[in-house]
């Protein structure tokens, strides 16, 4: 299932004809594209989309959800961003009664949002920086009074929709008089904004794939050549350097990767996520989880599991595995 409709549809595309190919060495497979209006369309080709405009063309009429995805084994969910990362597909198939690679509808719908995530990692004691929400009513009532909390902050700031992926919407902010046009900019995305103060430090990716028992990769680095992680940077090419297996200490990657599993079980994940995370000096702060990383061949999240030994068709096919056995718990549970 691929395409959807956010700005990431383009993203979802690249992983979705990537992992088409990878699969139909060893399945039967049945490509379900969404269109940026929503609608599903069975047997859409992301090839040729991304042959042309890069986006899935709207047809006059489409069959309803439950229909397309009705009498399937297994679903592989690649689409990225809101409409399809944050619980709402998860939920439709949940309904329908099938299975689906990737976690269910809280865990994406936690990790979906910056606020609600970092809350959580909160709750259950791992380390974040310092960050803030912002919602749209009050910034509209009294900008000044809404950027309050943020008096303490040190420069420099990420200014980020609480629901967004691939960096789109996101800004850094060097200068106070930056700040207004960041916030203005985030919420063409979303109604609540999250503000961080900047770390700095180096920026490390790990990746987690399980259900209960959840195992992580070798640890990444990206060493990005724009001022930070940026929708350039991680989509055109000379944009960032991905150092896999990052150099570290052992001592410190094994703590990067306990920190993964850790935020992983926090938010109630399954099959599959990358967590992100900074290291400034020895500490160690969590970014975020992706709970449906980009899936391309060259993207950081198989990357990561291929320097662990598990190759691309290896790992999906272990996804599958993991989407059949959490389905099998739940209907055991049911009866």
């Amino acid at each position: 299932m691929f395409g959807g409709q956010s700005a990431e549809h383009a993203v979802s595309l690249m992983s979705g004809e990537a992992i088409i190919a990878a699969l139909r060495a060893h399945h039967e497979v049945v490509p379900i594209g969404i269109s940026r209006a929503g609608r599903f369309l069975p047997g859409a080709d992301p090839r040729l989309a991304l042959a042309g405009q890069g986006q899935l063309e709207e047809p006059a009429a489409s069959p309803a959800p439950t229909e397309t995805v009705a009498g399937l084994d297994v679903v592989v969910v690649a689409l990225h961003g809101p409409m399809g990362e944050d619980g709402t597909v998860q939920g439709l198939l949940e309904l329908a009664g099938i299975p689906y690679v990737g976690s269910g509808v809280l865990a994406s719908a936690v990790s979906m949002d910056k606020a609600m995530m970092k809350a959580a990692f909160g709750q259950a004691g791992l380390p974040v920086g310092p960050w803030r929400l912002v919602r749209e009513a009050e910034w509209r009532a009294d900008p000044e009074r809404a950027l309050q909390p943020l008096a303490d902050f040190r420069l420099p700031l990420f200014v980020k929709p609480a629901n967004m992926g691939s960096s789109v919407g996101i800004s850094r902010i060097d200068a106070w008089a930056e700040l207004s046009a960041a916030v203005e900019e985030a919420f063409r995305h979303d109604r609540r904004v999250v503000v961080e103060e900047g770390l700095s430090g180096r920026e490390l990716e790990c990746g987690v794939i399980g259900n209960d028992a959840p195992e992580a990769s070798v640890v990444g680095e990206v060493v990005s050549h724009h001022p930070f992680y940026d929708y350039e940077a991680k989509y055109q090419p000379g944009g960032a350097d991905l150092v896999i297996p990052a150099d570290l200490p052992p001592e410190v990657a094994e703590r990067a990767r306990r920190l993964a599993t850790a935020a992983f079980v926090a938010v109630d994940a399954a099959g599959l996520a990358r967590v992100d995370m900074f290291l400034a000096g020895d500490t160690l702060y969590l970014n975020e989880i992706n709970t449906l990383p980009g899936f391309t061949p060259y993207s950081m999240f198989p990357r990561l599991w291929q320097a662990s030994g598990v190759d691309y068709p290896t790992l999906l096919d272990r996804l599958v595995s993991y989407a059949l056995e959490r389905h099998q718990h739940r209907a055991g549970r049911a009866d």
